[in-house]
Protein backbone atom coordinates (compact mmCIF):
# COMPACT_ATOMS: atom_id res chain seq x y z
CA UNK A 1 0.00 0.00 0.00
CA UNK A 2 1.32 3.67 -0.85
CA UNK A 3 1.34 5.85 1.37
CA UNK A 4 -1.01 8.28 -0.72
CA UNK A 5 -3.34 4.78 -0.17
CA UNK A 6 -2.90 4.80 3.44
CA UNK A 7 -3.97 8.47 4.08
CA UNK A 8 -7.08 7.69 2.17
CA UNK A 9 -7.64 4.61 4.49
CA UNK A 10 -7.09 6.95 7.15
CA UNK A 11 -9.41 9.41 6.38
CA UNK A 12 -12.02 6.72 5.52
CA UNK A 13 -11.28 5.31 9.10
CA UNK A 14 -12.60 8.92 10.90
CA UNK A 15 -15.62 9.43 8.77
CA UNK A 16 -16.76 5.63 9.82
CA UNK A 17 -16.05 7.04 13.19
CA UNK A 18 -17.94 10.21 12.69
CA UNK A 19 -15.42 12.42 13.42
CA UNK A 20 -15.88 14.63 10.50
CA UNK A 21 -13.72 17.43 12.42
CA UNK A 22 -10.00 16.05 11.83
CA UNK A 23 -11.46 13.58 8.98
CA UNK A 24 -12.26 16.70 7.01
CA UNK A 25 -8.86 18.25 7.61
CA UNK A 26 -7.46 14.95 6.53
CA UNK A 27 -9.55 14.63 3.45
CA UNK A 28 -7.91 18.06 2.10
CA UNK A 29 -4.99 17.02 2.41
CA UNK A 30 -5.78 13.72 0.58
CA UNK A 31 -6.80 16.11 -2.03
CA UNK A 32 -3.88 18.81 -2.14
CA UNK A 33 -1.21 15.41 -2.77
CA UNK A 34 -3.39 15.09 -5.99
CA UNK A 35 -2.31 18.54 -7.86
CA UNK A 36 -5.22 17.69 -9.61
CA UNK A 37 -7.40 20.80 -10.34
CA UNK A 38 -10.25 19.23 -10.96
CA UNK A 39 -10.06 17.70 -7.35
CA UNK A 40 -9.17 20.73 -5.74
CA UNK A 41 -12.34 22.54 -7.32
CA UNK A 42 -14.68 20.06 -5.81
CA UNK A 43 -12.77 19.95 -2.29
CA UNK A 44 -13.57 23.58 -2.53
CA UNK A 45 -16.71 23.26 -3.46
CA UNK A 46 -17.61 20.75 -0.40
CA UNK A 47 -15.97 23.34 1.93
CA UNK A 48 -18.29 25.77 1.04
CA UNK A 49 -21.18 23.38 1.10
CA UNK A 50 -19.76 22.46 5.00
CA UNK A 51 -19.77 25.64 5.98
CA UNK A 52 -23.30 26.20 4.72
CA UNK A 53 -24.42 23.78 6.64
CA UNK A 54 -22.58 23.07 9.81
CA UNK A 55 -25.21 20.48 11.29
CA UNK A 56 -25.80 18.38 8.44
CA UNK A 57 -22.90 15.35 9.65
CA UNK A 58 -24.33 12.17 7.90
CA UNK A 59 -24.58 14.29 4.32
CA UNK A 60 -21.10 15.66 4.73
CA UNK A 61 -19.65 11.86 5.75
CA UNK A 62 -21.23 11.13 2.29
CA UNK A 63 -19.99 13.60 -0.10
CA UNK A 64 -16.35 13.38 1.32
CA UNK A 65 -16.50 9.69 1.03
CA UNK A 66 -17.64 10.47 -2.73
CA UNK A 67 -14.85 12.66 -3.67
CA UNK A 68 -12.48 10.41 -1.58
CA UNK A 69 -13.12 7.90 -4.11
CA UNK A 70 -12.16 9.67 -6.66
CA UNK A 71 -8.97 10.86 -4.85
CA UNK A 72 -8.04 7.54 -4.69
CA UNK A 73 -7.83 6.94 -8.23
CA UNK A 74 -5.18 9.63 -8.66
CA UNK A 75 -1.98 8.69 -8.92
CA UNK A 76 0.50 10.46 -6.53
CA UNK A 77 3.90 10.79 -6.91
CA UNK A 78 5.79 9.55 -3.79
CA UNK A 79 8.76 12.09 -3.13
CA UNK A 80 11.62 9.67 -0.83
CA UNK A 81 12.06 10.89 2.69
CA UNK A 82 15.26 9.14 3.43
CA UNK A 83 17.52 11.61 2.26
CA UNK A 84 18.83 14.23 4.89
CA UNK A 85 17.95 18.21 3.56
CA UNK A 86 19.73 19.92 6.25
CA UNK A 87 22.82 18.48 7.91
CA UNK A 88 24.59 21.23 10.23
CA UNK A 89 28.26 20.02 11.99
CA UNK A 90 29.54 21.61 15.20
CA UNK A 91 27.72 24.89 14.44
CA UNK A 92 29.04 27.61 16.89
CA UNK A 93 28.04 30.88 17.17
CA UNK A 94 29.52 33.69 19.85
CA UNK A 95 29.14 36.91 20.55
CA UNK A 96 32.07 37.88 21.84
CA UNK A 97 34.04 36.88 25.33
CA UNK A 98 31.59 36.72 28.67
CA UNK A 99 28.57 36.79 26.46
CA UNK A 100 26.23 34.24 25.22
CA UNK A 101 27.45 31.65 23.25
CA UNK A 102 25.78 28.85 20.95
CA UNK A 103 26.86 25.54 20.17
CA UNK A 104 28.77 22.93 19.26
CA UNK A 105 25.33 22.14 17.73
CA UNK A 106 25.23 19.38 14.94
CA UNK A 107 21.60 17.96 13.27
CA UNK A 108 20.20 16.14 10.53
CA UNK A 109 17.04 16.87 9.18
CA UNK A 110 14.78 15.01 6.49
CA UNK A 111 11.64 15.67 4.98
CA UNK A 112 8.62 14.17 6.27
CA UNK A 113 9.49 14.92 9.79
CA UNK A 114 8.81 17.90 12.82
CA UNK A 115 11.20 18.40 15.00
CA UNK A 116 10.29 20.73 18.26
CA UNK A 117 12.98 23.26 19.31
CA UNK A 118 12.43 23.85 23.15
CA UNK A 119 13.98 25.63 26.20
CA UNK A 120 13.95 28.28 28.11
CA UNK A 121 13.80 32.31 26.56
CA UNK A 122 17.29 33.60 25.94
CA UNK A 123 18.85 30.03 25.10
CA UNK A 124 19.79 30.23 21.66
CA UNK A 125 16.15 28.99 19.91
CA UNK A 126 15.84 32.00 17.87
CA UNK A 127 19.58 32.30 17.03
CA UNK A 128 19.25 28.47 15.94
CA UNK A 129 16.86 29.22 13.59
CA UNK A 130 18.00 32.30 11.70
CA UNK A 131 21.18 30.59 11.44
CA UNK A 132 19.24 27.53 10.11
CA UNK A 133 17.18 30.35 7.73
CA UNK A 134 20.64 31.51 6.81
CA UNK A 135 20.03 35.05 7.96
CA UNK A 136 22.72 35.67 10.18
CA UNK A 137 26.30 33.90 9.96
CA UNK A 138 27.99 31.60 12.82
CA UNK A 139 31.56 31.84 14.02
CA UNK A 140 32.48 27.88 13.48
CA UNK A 141 30.73 24.54 11.94
CA UNK A 142 29.49 23.59 8.31
CA UNK A 143 25.93 24.02 6.85
CA UNK A 144 25.00 21.88 4.60
CA UNK A 145 21.65 22.07 2.29
CA UNK A 146 20.14 19.48 -0.24
CA UNK A 147 17.09 20.66 -1.89
CA UNK A 148 15.16 18.74 -5.23
CA UNK A 149 17.07 21.47 -7.35
CA UNK A 150 19.54 23.56 -6.14
CA UNK A 151 18.41 27.01 -5.64
CA UNK A 152 19.29 29.69 -9.16
CA UNK A 153 19.44 32.36 -7.11
CA UNK A 154 18.71 34.17 -3.88
CA UNK A 155 14.85 34.52 -4.24
CA UNK A 156 14.86 30.81 -5.22
CA UNK A 157 16.35 29.71 -1.89
CA UNK A 158 14.21 31.60 0.02
CA UNK A 159 11.41 29.63 -1.69
CA UNK A 160 12.35 26.72 -0.54
CA UNK A 161 13.90 27.50 2.58
CA UNK A 162 11.79 29.82 4.77
CA UNK A 163 11.63 31.39 8.33
CA UNK A 164 8.14 32.51 9.98
CA UNK A 165 9.43 35.02 12.75
CA UNK A 166 7.07 35.02 15.87
CA UNK A 167 5.90 38.27 15.17
CA UNK A 168 5.14 38.94 11.40
CA UNK A 169 4.61 42.22 9.28
CA UNK A 170 1.11 43.89 8.71
CA UNK A 171 -0.69 43.58 4.79
CA UNK A 172 -3.37 45.23 3.77
CA UNK A 173 -5.94 44.60 1.51
CA UNK A 174 -8.07 40.98 2.05
CA UNK A 175 -6.51 37.90 3.19
CA UNK A 176 -7.49 36.17 0.10
CA UNK A 177 -5.93 38.97 -2.45
CA UNK A 178 -2.83 38.66 -0.16
CA UNK A 179 -2.69 34.89 -0.95
CA UNK A 180 -3.52 35.35 -4.47
CA UNK A 181 -0.41 37.99 -5.37
CA UNK A 182 1.99 35.31 -3.46
CA UNK A 183 1.22 32.84 -6.62
CA UNK A 184 0.75 35.78 -9.20
CA UNK A 185 4.47 36.40 -8.63
CA UNK A 186 5.45 32.66 -9.35
CA UNK A 187 3.40 32.90 -12.72
CA UNK A 188 0.45 30.72 -11.84
CA UNK A 189 -2.09 32.11 -14.09
CA UNK A 190 -5.87 33.47 -13.13
CA UNK A 191 -8.10 30.46 -13.25
CA UNK A 192 -5.17 28.31 -11.48
CA UNK A 193 -4.10 30.69 -9.23
CA UNK A 194 -7.89 31.66 -7.77
CA UNK A 195 -8.16 27.42 -7.22
CA UNK A 196 -4.86 27.10 -5.37
CA UNK A 197 -5.51 30.06 -3.25
CA UNK A 198 -8.66 28.79 -2.12
CA UNK A 199 -7.86 25.38 -1.74
CA UNK A 200 -4.73 26.36 0.82
CA UNK A 201 -8.04 28.92 2.15
CA UNK A 202 -10.45 25.96 3.16
CA UNK A 203 -7.24 23.64 4.48
CA UNK A 204 -5.73 26.07 7.08
CA UNK A 205 -9.60 26.61 8.14
CA UNK A 206 -9.61 30.46 6.84
CA UNK A 207 -12.50 30.11 5.09
CA UNK A 208 -14.70 32.40 6.71
CA UNK A 209 -12.00 35.04 7.25
CA UNK A 210 -10.81 34.77 3.39
CA UNK A 211 -12.16 38.44 2.82
CA UNK A 212 -11.40 40.18 5.97
CA UNK A 213 -8.37 42.66 6.40
CA UNK A 214 -5.04 41.72 8.77
CA UNK A 215 -6.44 44.47 11.37
CA UNK A 216 -9.80 41.81 11.41
CA UNK A 217 -8.13 38.74 12.59
CA UNK A 218 -6.55 37.51 15.89
CA UNK A 219 -3.00 36.29 16.08
CA UNK A 220 -3.61 33.10 15.87
CA UNK A 221 -5.42 33.19 12.21
CA UNK A 222 -2.67 35.80 10.84
CA UNK A 223 -0.22 32.68 11.99
CA UNK A 224 -2.25 30.58 9.76
CA UNK A 225 -2.47 33.63 6.94
CA UNK A 226 1.62 33.29 7.13
CA UNK A 227 1.73 29.40 6.98
CA UNK A 228 -1.09 29.86 3.95
CA UNK A 229 1.28 31.73 2.07
CA UNK A 230 4.66 29.89 3.04
CA UNK A 231 2.77 26.92 2.14
CA UNK A 232 1.75 27.80 -1.48
CA UNK A 233 5.39 28.51 -2.48
CA UNK A 234 6.19 24.59 -1.65
CA UNK A 235 9.16 25.37 0.77
CA UNK A 236 11.40 22.17 1.43
CA UNK A 237 12.11 23.47 4.86
CA UNK A 238 10.19 25.87 7.13
CA UNK A 239 11.11 27.07 10.51
CA UNK A 240 8.63 28.09 12.62
CA UNK A 241 9.37 30.80 15.79
CA UNK A 242 6.81 30.18 18.35
CA UNK A 243 4.16 29.82 16.05
CA UNK A 244 2.13 28.95 19.44
CA UNK A 245 2.55 32.01 21.34
CA UNK A 246 -0.41 33.90 21.56
CA UNK A 247 -2.87 30.65 20.79
CA UNK A 248 -5.59 29.02 23.81
CA UNK A 249 -4.65 25.85 24.62
CA UNK A 250 -7.00 24.10 21.89
CA UNK A 251 -5.91 26.08 18.79
CA UNK A 252 -2.50 24.96 19.91
CA UNK A 253 -3.26 21.27 19.53
CA UNK A 254 -5.45 21.64 15.92
CA UNK A 255 -2.06 24.14 14.24
CA UNK A 256 0.06 21.18 15.36
CA UNK A 257 -1.60 18.57 14.19
CA UNK A 258 -2.15 20.30 10.99
CA UNK A 259 1.68 21.10 10.90
CA UNK A 260 2.04 17.52 11.39
CA UNK A 261 -0.20 16.51 8.32
CA UNK A 262 1.10 19.22 6.38
CA UNK A 263 5.33 18.39 6.68
CA UNK A 264 3.71 14.43 6.04
CA UNK A 265 2.21 15.55 2.45
CA UNK A 266 2.82 12.73 -0.35
CA UNK A 267 3.48 15.17 -2.98
CA UNK A 268 5.43 17.85 -1.16
CA UNK A 269 6.87 16.60 2.50
CA UNK A 270 8.41 19.16 4.37
CA UNK A 271 11.00 19.23 7.25
CA UNK A 272 9.78 21.19 9.65
CA UNK A 273 11.38 22.97 12.74
CA UNK A 274 9.41 24.88 15.16
CA UNK A 275 10.17 26.56 18.28
CA UNK A 276 7.90 27.12 21.70
CA UNK A 277 7.82 26.84 25.41
CA UNK A 278 4.88 24.43 24.92
CA UNK A 279 6.93 21.55 25.44
CA UNK A 280 4.02 18.87 26.19
CA UNK A 281 1.85 19.81 22.82
CA UNK A 282 5.57 19.70 20.83
CA UNK A 283 6.54 16.51 21.91
CA UNK A 284 3.07 14.77 21.25
CA UNK A 285 4.04 15.94 17.44
CA UNK A 286 7.46 15.80 16.88
CA UNK A 287 10.05 13.14 15.67
CA UNK A 288 12.63 14.54 18.06
CA UNK A 289 12.84 17.03 20.15
CA UNK A 290 15.87 19.53 20.35
CA UNK A 291 16.56 21.11 23.58
CA UNK A 292 18.81 24.20 24.19
CA UNK A 293 19.96 25.32 27.70
CA UNK A 294 22.70 27.97 27.83
CA UNK A 295 23.51 27.91 24.23
CA UNK A 296 24.36 23.80 24.76
CA UNK A 297 22.27 21.29 22.58
CA UNK A 298 20.75 17.75 23.50
CA UNK A 299 17.51 15.83 21.89
CA UNK A 300 15.69 13.38 23.18
CA UNK A 301 17.26 10.59 21.61
CA UNK A 302 20.08 10.59 24.41
CA UNK A 303 17.28 9.97 26.35
CA UNK A 304 15.55 7.19 24.76
CA UNK A 305 18.83 5.33 24.38
CA UNK A 306 20.31 5.63 28.00
CA UNK A 307 19.91 2.54 29.69
CA UNK A 308 20.83 4.10 32.94
CA UNK A 309 17.93 6.41 33.25
CA UNK A 310 15.95 6.77 36.38
CA UNK A 311 12.36 6.52 36.27
CA UNK A 312 11.23 10.13 36.26
CA UNK A 313 7.72 11.24 37.58
CA UNK A 314 6.48 14.14 37.79
CA UNK A 315 3.18 14.54 40.18
CA UNK A 316 0.74 17.36 41.09
CA UNK A 317 -0.78 16.30 44.51
CA UNK A 318 -2.50 17.79 47.51
CA UNK A 319 -0.73 14.66 49.36
CA UNK A 320 1.95 16.52 51.41
CA UNK A 321 5.49 15.29 51.01
CA UNK A 322 5.22 13.09 53.71
CA UNK A 323 2.11 11.03 52.59
CA UNK A 324 3.65 10.67 49.85
CA UNK A 325 7.22 10.00 51.11
CA UNK A 326 4.89 6.64 52.96
CA UNK A 327 3.50 5.72 49.58
CA UNK A 328 6.95 5.68 47.89
CA UNK A 329 8.43 3.43 51.12
CA UNK A 330 8.68 0.13 49.41
CA UNK A 331 10.59 1.59 46.21
CA UNK A 332 14.00 2.44 45.78
CA UNK A 333 13.41 6.30 45.58
CA UNK A 334 16.38 8.30 44.91
CA UNK A 335 14.95 11.78 45.49
CA UNK A 336 12.14 13.47 45.88
CA UNK A 337 11.90 17.53 44.96
CA UNK A 338 9.37 19.64 44.83
CA UNK A 339 9.45 21.84 41.44
CA UNK A 340 7.65 24.82 40.48
CA UNK A 341 4.25 23.60 42.34
CA UNK A 342 4.88 19.68 41.24
CA UNK A 343 6.72 17.23 42.94
CA UNK A 344 9.50 15.20 40.64
CA UNK A 345 10.28 11.63 41.91
CA UNK A 346 13.16 9.86 41.01
CA UNK A 347 13.47 5.79 41.14
CA UNK A 348 15.85 3.66 40.23
CA UNK A 349 16.24 2.47 37.08
CA UNK A 350 14.47 -0.85 37.50
CA UNK A 351 11.20 0.54 38.41
CA UNK A 352 7.81 0.17 36.23
CA UNK A 353 5.69 3.80 36.22
CA UNK A 354 2.64 0.79 36.53
CA UNK A 355 3.91 -0.15 39.62
CA UNK A 356 4.02 3.59 41.03
CA UNK A 357 0.07 4.38 39.82
CA UNK A 358 -0.96 1.37 41.37
CA UNK A 359 1.01 2.60 44.84
CA UNK A 360 -0.51 5.72 44.44
CA UNK A 361 -4.20 4.20 43.18
CA UNK A 362 -3.78 1.77 46.69
CA UNK A 363 -3.11 4.68 49.09
CA UNK A 364 -5.91 6.44 47.25
CA UNK A 365 -3.67 9.75 46.56
CA UNK A 366 -5.48 12.40 45.38
CA UNK A 367 -3.41 13.02 42.12
CA UNK A 368 -4.38 15.99 39.92
CA UNK A 369 -1.67 15.48 37.52
CA UNK A 370 1.05 12.43 37.12
CA UNK A 371 3.35 12.33 33.56
CA UNK A 372 6.14 9.94 33.19
CA UNK A 373 9.29 12.11 32.12
CA UNK A 374 12.18 9.81 32.03
CA UNK A 375 12.09 10.06 28.05
CA UNK A 376 11.12 13.72 28.14
CA UNK A 377 13.01 16.91 27.71
CA UNK A 378 10.90 17.85 30.55
CA UNK A 379 13.37 16.19 32.84
CA UNK A 380 16.39 18.55 31.40
CA UNK A 381 14.18 21.56 32.77
CA UNK A 382 13.74 20.14 36.05
CA UNK A 383 16.98 18.78 36.92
Amino acid sequence: MTKHQQRVAEVYHFFDNKDTVLGFRKLLDCAMDTQNMEIYKEAIELTDWKEQFPTYTEELIEKSKNLLQKIEKIPVKEHPLEKSVLRARNILKSYGSNRFSLGPVSMEINKGQVYGLVGENGNGKTTLLRILAKEISYNEGELNYSFNEEPKNDYDLRTKLVYIPQRTSKWYGSLKDNLKFVLSNYGVKPEENETRTLMMIARLGLWNYKHLKWSELSSGYKMRFELARTLLRKPEILLLDEPLANLDVLAQQVILEDLKSIANSVNNPIALILSSQQLYEVEKVSDKVIFLKNGQYKDNSELKNDENNHLIIEIDSSSSRDELLKVFESFTLEKLNFNGGVYVAYFSADTEFYEVLSALGNAKTDIIYIRNISSSTRRFFVS
